[in-house]
């Protein structure tokens, strides 16, 4: 297949200064959902790590400012594999065969539409 790209003319006089702004107002929208994506997710461990703190306190544990009480990343690896089998152990066992089965009916005029119509017809 031969693209021609010779016979593409592409004509920037219909853009007028509302189309330029919505552009640049919708590139802003997405760049600043972006950055709040960013610090919320960054967020999210020192919240969970400040919450396990509090809790250990009110426990009465005691708690070293160098204590790391943070999950390495092998022991969530291991926890959702270990989630992941169970779950999917709990189904029944299927041969994922589909087999449609073809049943003749008889003609049945009850459930024909053309004799729910009713006629106007002038007379």
């Amino acid at each position: 297949m031969n693209f021609i790209l010779q016979n593409i003319n592409i004509d920037f006089s219909n853009i007028g200064i509302e189309e330029i702004i919505i552009a640049v107002i919708g590139y802003i929208i997405v760049f600043m959902a972006l950055v709040v994506l960013f610090y919320v997710f960054n967020s999210i461990p020192k919240l969970l790590h400040m919450q396990v703190r509090n809790k250990l306190k009110k426990e009465g544990k005691a708690i070293n400012e160098d204590l790391d009480i943070a999950v390495p990343g092998e022991v969530n690896a291991a926890i959702s594999t270990a989630l992941f089998l169970y779950f999917n152990e709990l189904h029944d066992e299927e041969s994922n065969i589909i087999t449609i089965r073809r049943i003749s009916k008889r003609y049945s005029p009850w459930s024909s539409k053309i004799y729910g119509l009713q006629n106007f017809r002038k007379q």
